[in-house]
């Protein structure tokens, strides 16, 4: 009955889409309530009984919908696409698949934390193409964990029937594959629904196992209201119109004499009573009010940083050793804390630093991983909202490519669209200088920067790997940071015994100077330091940025106003990096400090080469003194 009015409400204007779970309601309605009031479910679009079988408001509901501030997510998401920490419900991105790995993550905290509880992640048939549904299947049997996956089969993916997304003859026969059990059932009969979830939820729980659920069903309308169902043959409605799990039910009830016709039509009367009372309580929602500072602000969770200055004797250590060292020291604050990443528990990862970790810390923590990114970020997601924290190193920065829509789309929008924290760090190794070719060696921290959301750290020092990475982990925000390999045992500095936090977005003056100034970070600090030196006779002025989102305008400013001509050095290539979107910001807050145009030294535009002469050749380093001496010109 709700959505027969929603219906209504979208032919009048008064919502923008609606998907229609009319056909499917048992599915929605009987999963949750043969899982407990306080167990995660990550529903998709059809999945209204979700939603109201939590018992969330019909009015604040019907505020979502309608675009409202007080809704679930002020406005700024529309249809399924939010969540409620409250009432245990995920929301969902368009992309589907990633609701997958999310639910993993959330039963790996069940697990750790040996709660007696499942997580559940509906997906449809077209869902099941997508890598993430490979990805996540095989991590929850790979760690046994009590998660349930749901797949509702209505026979389309919106236009595309079934016979052209798979092969095998059942959805269901996949199970096998990844080692976990499966069972195909009838997702019109509420009771069959509700009775094989609810025996499924407890063998997860006992066995601590996941488990595939296949709901064959239908859908009477189309994917969404504007697509229509031209493409569905008319003969399938009068089949299914047979199969509706509404009229069957009570014919079901009546037959057992357990409602009665009259009974019904009370129900129904009710209902609708409370359906308008709701939207009338809906529609006294207040205009929209925009507040450019409240929508800045909401991109992030609150969070104040504990700073201190004063430190206990320091040790000479190499980079790699700084980030060592705060992998440890978080590992033994936090007993939520835990990290993850392909060989990075025995082999103690490919460049060692979680080496002896799982001796220290065991496997539950340490936690080796199949080659899934995607999965592995999500889970990291999932693991956040049960209140863990999560470190996920990538083997290599070049990989985030697999795991990017969970990154770009998950981690960094949760909380600006409904309130939900995404504490995660994602470990990215990065950069050049070694010799390892296109795919080991990009510098890809600008995919990174340009996402609201994200924070994006970058140290150049034994000290600040240490410092940026304890308050990367403390943050509750997600937070990418990038460790540049050539500096893991080249680089070493006096680095504080305790457990410390340096600033996140603030940058660092390396050196004062009066001629020019470089902005950079990462490799190229080393690179300014060494032309610094050997280059006496010019006074350098050089600005670690240390973060890259969000940036410190203050120092930049002050950087410029230094010396009046600003060379802005990176080692990522020229089109599309940070150092074009810095330069554009001190030409537009800067400009009466300048004496120089304002000029980028980057790699070539080219993918990074093998060969080590050609790899010297494309990097940012081989034409620094070439811009410094027409930058000392002007």
């Amino acid at each position: 009955m709700i959505e027969e009015k929603m219906l209504v409400l979208l032919r009048q204007g008064k919502i923008s889409k609606w998907f229609s779970g009319i056909g499917q309601e048992a599915i929605a309605v009987g999963a949750t309530m043969a899982m407990q009031q306080d167990e995660w479910i990550m529903p998709l679009h059809r999945n209204l009984g979700v939603f109201t079988g939590r018992n969330m408001p019909l009015s604040k509901l019907f505020m979502q919908w309608q675009g409202n501030k007080e809704g679930y997510s002020k406005g700024r998401e529309r249809s399924f696409h939010f969540g409620s920490k409250q009432h245990h419900v995920c929301g969902m991105i368009s992309h589907l698949g990633p609701q997958l790995a999310i639910a993993d993550g959330v039963a790996l905290a069940y697990k750790l934390s040996n709660q007696q509880k499942a997580s559940l992640a509906f997906t449809g048939d077209g869902g099941t193409s997508e890598g993430d549904f490979h990805e996540a299947l095989n991590v929850a049997a790979v760690w046994d964990l009590p998660v349930i996956f749901l797949i509702e089969n209505n026979g389309y993916g919106l236009s595309t029937p079934t016979n052209e997304q798979y092969r095998c003859s059942s959805l269901v026969d996949r199970a096998k594959g990844y080692g976990m059990g499966g069972v195909q059932i009838d997702g019109n009969n509420i009771l069959e629904v509700f009775d094989t979830i609810k025996g499924v939820r407890e063998y997860c729980i006992k066995h601590q196992k996941p488990y595939l659920i296949e709901c064959m069903t239908f859908r009477m309308r189309g994917h969404e209201e504007a697509s229509g169902v031209k493409y569905v043959p008319p003969h399938l409605f009068e089949e299914w119109e047979t199969k509706d799990p509404v009229k069957n039910y009570e014919h079901y009830l009546t037959r057992q004499n357990i409602l009665s016709q009259s009974q019904i039509e009370d129900i129904r009367k009710e209902t609708k009573a409370h359906i308008e009372s709701e939207l009338a309580i809906a529609y006294q929602a207040k205009p929209m009010l925009v507040d450019t500072d409240e929508e800045v602000n909401d991109v992030y969770a609150p969070h104040k940083q504990q700073i201190t200055t004063n430190h206990t004797p320091a040790t000479e250590k190499r980079f790699i050793d700084g980030i060592q060292d705060a992998l440890r020291l978080s590992m033994q604050k936090h007993p939520n804390l835990i990290i993850m990443g392909q060989d990075i528990a025995e082999y103690g990862g490919a460049f060692k630093i979680t080496e002896g970790f799982v001796q220290e810390f065991g496997k539950d923590r340490i936690r080796n991983t199949p080659i899934c990114e995607s999965a592995i970020v999500g889970a990291s997601l999932g693991l956040s909202l049960e209140g863990y924290k999560a470190v996920m190193e990538m083997q290599f920065a070049d990989f985030a490519t697999v795991g990017f829509n969970q990154i770009i789309n998950n981690l960094a929008k949760i909380h600006y669209r409904w309130g939900q924290n995404a504490d995660v760090v994602v470990r990215m190794p990065t950069g050049g200088g070694v010799g390892a070719g296109p795919f080991h060696s990009q510098s890809n921290e600008a995919w990174f920067t340009k996402t609201p959301g994200l924070k994006v750290v970058y140290p150049s020092t034994a000290a600040d790997a240490k410092g940026l990475l304890i308050a990367a982990i403390n943050d509750p925000n997600p937070v990418i940071y990038f460790e540049h390999k050539a500096l893991y045992r080249s680089v070493s500095g006096q680095v504080p015994n305790d457990y410390y936090e340096v600033e996140i977005g603030k940058a660092n003056i390396v050196q004062e100077g009066d001629d020019i100034t470089i902005i950079t970070y990462g490799a190229g600090v080393h690179w300014a330091l060494d032309y610094a030196k050997n280059n006496p006779q010019i006074s350098i002025y050089i600005l670690d940025l240390r973060t890259l989102l969000p940036l410190d305008y203050d120092a930049i400013e002050e950087a410029v106003a230094a010396t009046g001509k600003v060379l802005l050095l990176h080692e990522d290539t020229l089109i599309g990096g940070l150092g074009g979107e810095i330069a554009a910001w001190i030409a537009e807050h800067c400009f009466t400090y300048l004496d120089a145009p304002v000029m980028r030294c980057a790699s070539l535009d080219t993918p990074i080469p093998f060969n080590i002469e050609l790899e010297k050749h494309f990097m940012a380093y081989s034409r620094l003194a070439e811009l410094v001496n027409k930058l000392m010109r002007y």
